[in-house]
């Protein structure tokens, strides 16, 4: 049996501590002491301790395709239909005026529930759902 308990999950990235304060905000976590003095990297930890830190790392290189692997920010769970949506909806505004962008809004189907997709300030795509 694995004994790894906590993931952290890196970003590369153009400016890692731009990158790390719309993190913070997106998901209420903090920059800890140091994270914003090395343009080079930046971090971004839940205060609770609970949920995976973020890490940015500078790279050279843009992005150029989809992600393979993206964060999904559970706003809507437990609920469902017209009132999901209105959720997901208004959060996506709030992180809208983060500098977030809508890329593609699903909605609800006989399978599965509302989902909006957006990008973060550097192109990272991200489901709110």
């Amino acid at each position: 049996m694995a004994s790894i308990k906590k993931v952290q999950i890196t970003f590369d990235c153009a400016e890692p501590v731009r990158v790390a304060r719309f993190w913070c905000e997106v998901l209420g976590y903090v920059m800890p002491p140091g994270a914003d003095e090395d343009e080079s990297w930046s971090l971004a930890a839940d205060p609770e301790g609970e949920g995976p830190r973020l890490y940015f790392q500078r790279v050279p290189e843009g992005k150029v395709a989809k992600n393979r692997v993206h964060l999904d920010v559970r706003a809507g769970t437990g609920l469902v239909g017209d009132e999901r949506l209105a959720v997901l909806e208004a959060e996506a505004k709030r992180l809208y005026a983060l500098g977030a962008t809508h890329v593609l809004t699903q909605r609800a189907d006989d399978e599965n529930e509302s989902c909006i997709t957006l990008q973060d300030i550097e192109g990272n795509e991200f489901c709110l759902d």
